[in-house]
């Protein structure tokens, strides 16, 4: 067994699901980098958050101001649902970076939970 195979056999047994069939292989890593992500929505994402160093300040900046950011992302969130507008996407993405890097939640913390909530839907 590949050591590709045994972390996708790791992955399901995590969600207790059965090994993964391998009779279509998996394509390599650099393959999956370049396919399993959009460009395209990085690059708007990366656009709004120059536009945005313009118009609020550097992402680091001591002085800017500070923002219920999670609350803002839910908002985005359900005005997507409501009319379709990618763009509300692209927002809800930048708003959870600004969370992840200067985020003020006061149990603010990283822990892998694995394939807890991933596939159940919650």
């Amino acid at each position: 067994m590949s050591g590709q195979e045994f972390l996708a056999n790791l992955w399901k047994s995590f969600h207790g699901g059965t090994e993964v069939d391998h009779s279509q292989k998996l394509p390599d890593l650099e393959i999956l980098k370049k396919t399993e992500w959009s460009d395209y929505f990085e690059r708007l994402m990366r656009n709004r958050m120059i536009v945005g160093a313009f118009r609020y300040g550097r992402l680091h900046d001591k002085k800017k101001k500070k923002w219920n950011r999670v609350e803002s992302a839910i908002i985005r969130l359900k005005l997507y649902e409501q009319t379709g507008n990618l763009e509300h996407l692209v927002d809800v993405a930048n708003m959870c970076l600004l969370e992840f890097e200067i985020g003020a939640h006061p149990k603010k913390h990283f822990q892998s939970a694995d394939d807890q909530h991933h596939t159940r839907g919650f």
